[in-house]
């Protein structure tokens, strides 16, 4: 889609969806309230708002490539900035950390050393905050083909940004009050399905009704 075809979508949103719903602006223009802070990842293919059909001001959305949260350690990035802020400015009491299938993040991550030449910050950025991810895969996953360690590294992945978000001590202290849900997804591109981690099972399983929370991000997941 060219810059022109976009000028032209702002067009017709205007036109259309922005005059049928002046009111839900009007109150959006006073301030936002959303309910979720929905973690995700920078691919053109993945849009929070189009999978949950949500409405505008519902979401607050961090995304970044293959979804990543730098630890608490790790504060000079948005990502703590906007964590920070979705929890102690706007309330919010849901957070979900969503990956998806064939992320090209996580593929680089399963070939980093590719990357240290001709893309510096992305080998930095994936090496300083999903490196974790990839020892794992790699050292236990040694027999499995490539597609396989992919979505493990995928999975594993979301995990390992939940326990890195769990470093927070604005998110250990809610989820200690009992006041903050942290759920993990993988939406499935290819399917439309979204997949939440179930602590109980230890695994990822098809979503069908509300997700369980996961209480410690801390605690050991496994992968099958």
């Amino acid at each position: 889609m060219s810059v022109n075809e976009l000028v032209q979508g702002l067009d017709a949103f205007h036109s259309d969806y922005f005059n049928r719903h002046r009111e839900l602006f009007k109150q959006l223009s006073e301030g936002q309230n959303p309910d979720v802070l929905f973690i995700s990842c920078s691919d053109s293919r993945i849009d929070p708002c189009l999978i949950t059909q949500s409405a505008p001001g519902t979401l607050f959305v961090i995304r970044n490539p293959g979804n990543l949260v730098p630890a608490y350690r790790d504060l000079h990035h948005a990502e703590a900035a906007g964590i920070e802020y979705a929890i102690c400015g706007l309330g919010i009491k849901e957070i979900i950390i969503c990956g998806h299938s064939c992320c090209g993040a996580m593929q680089a991550l399963l070939e980093i050393d590719n990357f240290a030449k001709d893309m510096p910050s992305v080998h930095s950025w994936l090496k300083q905050h999903a490196e974790a991810t990839r020892r794992l895969v790699l050292e236990n996953y040694r027999a499995y083909n490539q597609n396989q360690l992919l979505k493990i590294a995928i999975e594993q992945n979301v995990l390992t940004q939940v326990k890195h978000l769990g470093t927070y001590p604005i998110v250990r202290s809610c989820l200690h009050a009992g006041t903050l849900n942290i759920y993990a997804w993988i939406y499935e591109i290819e399917s439309g399905k979204v997949f939440t981690y179930d602590p109980s099972a230890g695994q990822f399983v098809l979503l069908k009704q509300k997700p369980i929370p996961i209480s410690d991000p801390l605690a050991k997941a496994r992968s099958d």
